[in-house]
Order: structure tokens, then C-alpha cells, then sequence
């Protein structure tokens, strides 16, 4: 009976010796080994289920052992929304605190291609961010918002300078243009100011000259001859007679600019109103913004589509270069239109 007690004891201490043994060790693991083969963006939003979130996790794959996971997991009561990125040095517990204390992964949001409406900013925020496009969209109509920034409506474009930014996924919307005008402020450096100066503009008359550069080409070595030639007309006394001005009067909708259409009513119709328009026509690139800081020295009051369509422009110092650079590219566009029919 003796004998029997001691192998029972035994039996009992080596069971228990076992579990403690087990749990020792998935401690150890689930706190220091890398449970993960691969990387994952992880997009938390906020009210999402902490089981939801673990089974996304689950079936992406890249889990070593789902028993650490799931170990982890079920003490875990409440996540912060964000982005998070698990890569092959996280384990689970350093996945779990990482989610419930916020330590998010900043994102990078790009600010490219054409963007020549609020509506346009609004949506790539809306895209990129935790923010949807239609906070985005009642924070730009607000004068009342944008005032902090010293702008408004009209001059919403000269604070925000196409880049990619890297923030946090939850910022506000208030915390995203907090940026923006950070970042700008931090733009215009001395030398920059400097050379607006010396062309006898304002930060904000830069941007609006840019964004008409930008709306007459994306080709960014010819750019600097563009703006020379805006600047050669408001040095003269002539209409700026941009085109793209008059595309943004009918709000970018017209497949081809007629004569009737540089009637436009509108203080944006340079065709009518001397001098630069009242705000930028779209948000200008930092080539663009360039192009104007530093023009390139020539008399050229005129410029016209080469007939060539390889997306650059002929330059003329008279009216009379302009019409016959004028008349190459009508020859060559209705030759085109002829083959096509």
C-alpha cells in the first residue's frame, strides 16, 4: 500500500512537473519567439471584434503556431484602432501588447498625379487614411476650419504641397492639414522666399502661377520655359490667356476649349482679367512651384503644341512666330483626325 501511495505521488509530481513544465515553456514562447514567417499590414478599426481581428490573422498564413496566438488573444479584452505592421521578429505577446497599447506603424500618404478640385484632395485622403473622403470634404468647405492655416477656399491649394507624408492611419483630419501647412512652412525657406521676391511674387502668387503651369504641361523639363513666359506677359502688362484657367471656369468639364468659352464670366478667366487669377487652379507640384522660383531666361511671349504631339511646345517672341507655330499644329491635328476616320 506504501509502495503504491509513493508511485501514485510520483505519478502526481511528474504530471504535475509535466503542466508546469508545458506552461513554462508556452510562456516563453508566446513571449519571446517569433510566431510570424512574413509581414502583414494590420488595419484596425475602431470597434472591431478582438476575435474578428484574430481569425484575419489566423487566415493570412503566416502564423508559426495558432495555439500562441490563440493563448495570447483570449486575454486580450480591447484593441485601439491603427495601423499596425507584424513582421517575422514579432511574437504574440508583443503582437498583443502592440495592439492594445497603440503602438501603431505610421503610413505613407501620397499626395500625386492631377488633383485640380477639393473634391480630388478629399478623395485621396479618403483613400489613404481613416478619415473618409467626406470629412475630409466638410473640413475643406469650411472657411472657418482653414482660417487657422491663414487661408480659405480660394486659397486652399497654395498650403498643401503634393509629397508623400508619413502620419499615423487614425489621424484627424485636423491633425493631416496640421501637417500640410507644416510641411509647407518648412517649403518656403529663406532662398525660396527670396527668389519670389526677385520675381516680384508672394508665396501664395507662386503657387497660383505654378498651378497654371502645371495645367499647361506635366512635362517637367520644358516647365521652367512655360512660367518664363507667363512671367514675361505680367512683366509687360499682357493677359496671362491660359488656357487651362478657362478649363477650370467650367469646372474642367470641356473636351475642347472653343472661343466662346474664353467669354467666361469669371474673375479666373485670364482671358478677361488681367493679372494672375484669384487662387490657384489646382494643387501645383513641386516642379511647377520650381518652375516659377527659377524660370528659364528667354523673351518668349508665346507658346503653342508642337505638331508633332510629343507633349511639347513651340516658343515664339512675336505674334506673328505664334500664328505660323499655330497653323503647323492645326495642319498636323487635322491630317491626324483625317487618318483616324
Amino acid at each position: 500500500m506504501k509502495k503504491t501511495l509513493i508511485g501514485l505521488f510520483a505519478a502526481l509530481a511528474a504530471v504535475a512537473l509535466a503542466v508546469v513544465g508545458l506552461y513554462a515553456y508556452h510562456a516563453w514562447y508566446d513571449r519571446k519567439v517569433p510566431n510570424f514567417t512574413d509581414e502583414m499590414d494590420l488595419y484596425v478599426y475602431p470597434g472591431m471584434n478582438v476575435r474578428e481581428l484574430r481569425d484575419s490573422i489566423l487566415s493570412a498564413g503566416i502564423v508559426r503556431s495558432e495555439g500562441s496566438l490563440k493563448r495570447v488573444f483570449r486575454d486580450v479584452k480591447s484593441i485601439s484602432a491603427g495601423h499596425y505592421l507584424i513582421d517575422s521578429t514579432c511574437s504574440s505577446m508583443y503582437l498583443s501588447r502592440m495592439l492594445q497599447k497603440g503602438w501603431q506603424t505610421p503610413v505613407n500618404l501620397t499626395l500625386a498625379g492631377s488633383i485640380r478640385r477639393p473634391s480630388d484632395l478629399a478623395r485621396k485622403i479618403g483613400s489613404q487614411m481613416l478619415a473618409d473622403s467626406a470629412a475630409v470634404a466638410a473640413f475643406i468647405a469650411c472657411d472657418d476650419s482653414l482660417r487657422k492655416y491663414g487661408v480659405d477656399r480660394q486659397q486652399l491649394f497654395t498650403m498643401v504641397i503634393p509629397d508623400t507624408y508619413q502620419m499615423l492611419w487614425t489621424a484627424s483630419v485636423r491633425e493631416i492639414f496640421d501637417r500640410f501647412a507644416k510641411e509647407k512652412d518648412a517649403w518656403w525657406t529663406p532662398e525660396r522666399l527670396a527668389a519670389a521676391k526677385a520675381r516680384r511674387l508672394t508665396p501664395r502668387e507662386v503657387s497660383v502661377l505654378a498651378s497654371i503651369v502645371d495645367g499647361e504641361s506635366k512635362y517637367v523639363p520644358e516647365q521652367p520655359s512655360i512660367a518664363a513666359v507667363y512671367l514675361n506677359r505680367l512683366s509687360t502688362g499682357m493677359r496671362l490667356q491660359a488656357d487651362p484657367t478657362v478649363a477650370y471656369c467650367f469646372d474642367y468639364k470641356l473636351n475642347r476649349i472653343l472661343k466662346s468659352h474664353l467669354l467666361a464670366d469669371s474673375p479666373y478667366n485670364t482671358y478677361q482679367h488681367a493679372g494672375l487669377p484669384p487662387g490657384p487652379i489646382s494643387c501645383p507640384p513641386k516642379t511647377c512651384l520650381e518652375a516659377v522660383l527659377h524660370p528659364s531666361s528667354h523673351n518668349y511671349l508665346y507658346f503653342c503644341a508642337d505638331p508633332s504631339f510629343n507633349g511639347t511646345h513651340r516658343f515664339a517672341a512675336t505674334y506673328s512666330e505664334h500664328l505660323a507655330n499655330a497653323r503647323a499644329f492645326q495642319t498636323a491635328l487635322t491630317e491626324r483626325q483625317r487618318g483616324k476616320k
